[in-house]
């Protein structure tokens, strides 16, 4: 048997196999055709799904695809999330619009990844009611895209291709970036914490970190290529390493990629109250890279509803790392996640939620109305609040985030600070838009050739959610 047109078996070797071999596919096709094969990449969720859709529409340039933004492409990929059911609500109801442009399109090729896939009933419904989708995968084997992607290509029946978990990592595969200057890294993947909310466990399998080696390797290639700021990811990243051989803590992980040359800002996504240690608060503090941003979900004030939650702290315990990171590290902006409505919750609860607000003073908060995720605990617990309820007290909330988000953000007016220029500014003509170190975004004037630069500001008057400023030369 001759085995020298067989895949590779290791990894990545194996993909850059399909990769060229589905670049064959879509050249023929496209001769075919006469005109370039065009492909639609369309992210929902958070910024792992974004970053993981950056390495999709880095496969699909490298096999030959024009980009597009236009749903009518011949390759439409949709990177689901499930954090919320609206979010698969959303999805089915684009599947409809989808059919009906490939009804147009016989040759267009419609294919479903992310989180939303990892849901057997999900899975089922797909394959009753949504035929016409060609290819369904999910988050454990998003490295194997090129090899799915061939065996869409010379296929036309619905390719589904679902791993259970997986402890294997591949990375060094094509990516396309969205941002010359900045990127997400993935430093580790899945969660190991089950929230009794949380569907994620479920749809992203246990924690994986990286080497750290790896991942420093990753940024010095990224700055070599132009990128002065970094976004590390995962779904904890403050219980980064804990399962390596050799285990490293993400303060240990922090101060090596502070010594990267070239590299100018650090942040990271998302940290869990109950492992952030005292290491890594002094080490924010004395550097000189890492942003004055700290993302801290709360999801509850009441120590009560957090053990229900399984949450792993209380709000006590909160208020004091909320209090640490203030102290140690002067300017910084915390940010939160809040749910309300969660099974159980009382008026004296949701009192205690309205507590923490007040007294760490957010620079922002995201607010959400409890979603129901079928197959998470909270989802069969007694007493679920009604909707009137619900709905009064999330008004309440957003009011009191909204005056004490405007207030904290008015104490750097008059301030110089550093800027990273990230876009020309869409609406207003002449102005450029970039974000503090704190994340704060800041308008002023200027043109397209200082997008990427870090420039200094003066910020000169605080429009609630943003500043204007003028650029000091």
């Amino acid at each position: 048997m001759d085995t020298s047109s067989l895949p590779p078996v290791q990894e990545p070797e194996r993909q850059y196999y399909f990769l060229k071999k589905a670049k064959e596919l879509v050249q023929a096709k496209s001769e075919e055709l006469g005109r370039p094969l065009t492909a639609c990449t369309t992210t929902f969720g958070c910024q792992m799904n974004a970053r993981d859709s950056e390495k999709l529409a880095g496969i699909l340039r490298e096999v030959g695809y024009v980009e597009t933004e236009n749903e009518e492409a011949d390759f439409v990929i949709y990177n689901t999330c499930t954090v919320r059911e609206n979010a698969n609500l959303r999805v089915y109801g684009r599947l409809g619009v989808l059919h009906g442009y490939k009804k147009k399109n016989p040759h267009m090729k419609i294919a479903l990844c992310g989180c939303m896939m990892q849901e057997a009933t999900v899975v089922d419904k797909l394959q009753k009611s949504y035929r016409f989708v060609d290819l369904i995968f999910g988050t454990h084997n998003i490295f194997k895209f090129a090899e799915l992607l061939v065996s869409t290509l010379e296929s036309d029946r619905m390719i589904i291709d679902i791993w259970k978990d997986t402890n294997q990592i591949v990375e060094d595969l094509p990516i396309e970036r969205k941002y010359a200057f900045k990127s997400g890294v993935n430093i580790m993947f899945g969660c190991n914490n089950f929230c009794s909310y949380c569907i994620v466990p479920y749809v992203r399998g246990r924690e994986r970190s990286r080497e750290p080696q790896d991942i420093i390797r990753e940024i010095e290639g990224l700055v070599k290529d132009g990128v002065v700021e970094v976004m590390l990811l995962g779904q904890n990243v403050n219980s980064y390493g804990k399962n390596l051989e050799q285990p490293v803590t993400f303060a240990e992980l922090l101060e090596e990629i502070e010594k990267i040359e070239g590299l100018e800002r650090i942040r990271f996504m998302t940290s869990h109250p109950k492992d952030l240690s005292d290491d890594l608060i002094r080490v924010m503090a004395k550097s000189k890279k890492i942003c004055k941003h700290f993302h801290l979900p709360l999801q509850s004030g009441s120590s009560r509803i957090l053990k229900i939650m399984n949450r792993r702290y209380t709000k006590e315990q909160y208020l004091e790392l909320a209090r640490k990171l203030r102290e140690q590290v002067p300017d910084i902006a915390l940010t939160t996640d809040i749910i309300v409505g969660f099974p159980g919750e009382t008026e004296e609860d949701f009192q205690e939620t309205l507590d923490v607000v007040r007294k760490v003073r957010y620079d922002s908060a995201f607010t959400f109305i409890y979603s129901k995720r079928t197959g998470t605990p909270a989802a069969v617990m007694e007493d679920q609040v009604p909707e009137e309820v619900v709905k009064d007290r999330f008004d309440r909330l957003l009011k009191e985030v909204q005056e004490i988000s405007k207030e904290m953000a008015e104490r750097f007016t008059g301030r110089e600070e550093l800027v990273l220029v990230e876009e020309v500014n869409g609406q207003m003509e002449g102005y450029v838009t970039g974000r503090l170190s704190n994340n704060h975004v800041v308008h002023f004037q200027g043109d397209a050739s200082l997008v990427g630069q870090i420039v200094k500001v003066r910020l000169d008057e605080c429009r609630g959610f943003y500043y204007m400023g003028s650029r000091i030369e």
